[in-house]
């Protein structure tokens, strides 16, 4: 029996939680921002400062896409206009360098496939046996690329993703309003469901929606931080949560 059996439902971040793809997403992260990075530095000169793992845990992980770029650039003090839909990937703009990240992370994912954590994957095949409903709820517009590349799509019941909350006009997290969504689209209230998440934002998402239980899953040595934006329970890998 699993920890989260009491609970009718266990909502999952996907990046970092059900696969390995954080690691693809802060490479594509990181080859984005240096090279901009890099070039500002040679123009202005001034000191190049790299993007660097602590950059993605703060401001980046578990945000859609251009509000990771507006954090990071905010936190470096740079500004940048947003740029327009038809921007071109790469440009010097908040849409233009989002739209780079995507595109290098896509290829990173084509050329690397997806694994997911078998500790994620167990602990899905066991919730679905005692009846609990399961969904992924995450801020990639690529989330639903990812499941069929890991093939696991068929271990949810819903889904809400980047182009879900596009479509219903969603905040992305720390809002809690994508958790919230998927709880309602499996009719349970929040107090029925867990929120599984990694990033300090997605954390913060849980406790924001009043739900039952938040649990953060610590990959990259966090877990103090993970309790302070709101994690009931801490674990390294899901495996954790079975007898």
């Amino acid at each position: 029996m699993s920890a989260l059996d009491r609970f009718a439902a266990v909502l999952f971040d996907l990046d970092g939680v059900i696969t390995s793809t954080a690691d693809q997403h802060y490479s594509a992260w990181k080859q984005m921002f240096d090279q901009f990075l890099r070039q500002r530095a040679e123009r202005l000169d001034v000191p190049f400062e790299p993007f660097e793992r602590a950059d993605y845990n703060r401001h980046v992980d578990g945000l859609p896409r251009y509000d990771g770029v507006r954090n990071f650039l905010t936190a470096r003090d740079i500004q940048l206009a947003e740029g327009g839909p038809d921007e071109q990937p790469g440009a010097d703009t908040v849409r233009g360098l989002g739209d780079r990240k995507n595109d290098l992370v896509n290829e990173i994912i084509r050329e690397q496939g997806v694994e997911p954590y078998q500790g994620s994957v167990d602990l899905l095949h066991r919730l679905r046996q005692r009846g609990v409903k399961t969904a992924v709820v995450s801020s990639s517009r690529n989330c639903l690329t990812v499941l069929q590349a890991a093939n696991i799509t068929d271990l949810f019941d819903t889904r809400v993703d980047g182009e879900v909350a596009g479509e219903l006009g969603l905040p992305g997290k720390p809002a809690p309003d994508t958790f919230l969504a998927a709880a309602q689209r499996l009719g349970v209230s929040p107090e029925q469901a867990v929120v599984v998440e990694d990033a300090l934002g997605g954390v913060e998402a849980g406790r924001n929606g009043g739900f039952g239980l938040v649990v953060g899953v610590d990959r990259v040595g966090q877990a103090e931080a993970l309790r302070d934006h709101g994690a009931d329970v801490v674990v390294s890998d899901l495996a954790e949560l079975l007898d």
